[in-house]
């Protein structure tokens, strides 16, 4: 496991996020991961809700990229955090801090904590 390997794995999220299709992105989140999403104030704790939320975030039509990143590993655990902006409907720009917590589960890596929020001011 490397900087570029679990860089590349917000770049399969952003992927993901592009084909509009919900469960792709919920399929990139362990079973009991636990979302913080950026524009809703509900938790979400499993598939369901995660994929819930993106059905309406990616009516949005988000595009996401990094300003910042800060990358560290643990074993069979990497986080990944940092800033990014999102360009959503083709023209508002959000800005925001970011969370993601990754776990090597033998065969691949999966999102178990993602917790995104607006940035402050």
């Amino acid at each position: 496991m490397n900087q570029t390997e679990i860089s590349a794995l917000f770049d399969a999220w952003n992927s993901a996020l592009q084909t509009g299709d919900p469960k792709k992105v919920a399929a990139l989140y362990e079973t009991n991961a636990i979302l913080l999403p950026t524009v809703s104030n509900a938790v979400r704790h499993n598939h369901e809700e995660i994929e819930d939320y993106f059905v309406h975030f990616l009516a949005k039509s988000p595009f996401g990229k990094i300003d910042e990143s800060n990358i560290r590993t643990f074993g069979d655990v990497a986080i990944n955090s940092g800033v990014y902006t999102f360009t959503l409907d083709g023209d508002t720009e959000v800005q925001a801090r970011y969370t993601f917590v990754y776990r090597w589960n033998g065969q691949d890596w999966k999102i178990i904590e993602h917790h995104s929020s607006q940035m402050p001011e």
